[in-house]
């Protein structure tokens, strides 16, 4: 499991996308595009949480079973 600072990087970024998204669709009258925007974007971070959660049981079961 390599955990490096690009995937806090991306999650970062992908999190300051999706607020200037936010921001640009409210400003313009389309909260409802704007509250889709954010919720897609959580959905993307989600994935890459679930991803590295994975990476790390994977590991930890590797670890404990010694293969």
């Amino acid at each position: 499991m390599n955990i490096d600072v690009t995937s806090i990087f991306q999650i970062a970024s992908v999190g300051i996308i999706v607020a200037m998204i936010h921001t640009v669709l409210k400003q313009m009258g389309k909260e409802d595009y704007a509250h889709w925007a954010t919720l897609i974007g959580f959905v993307v971070v989600l994935f890459m949480v679930i991803r590295m959660l994975d990476d790390l049981f994977r590991q930890i079961k590797t670890i404990f079973l010694f293969q």
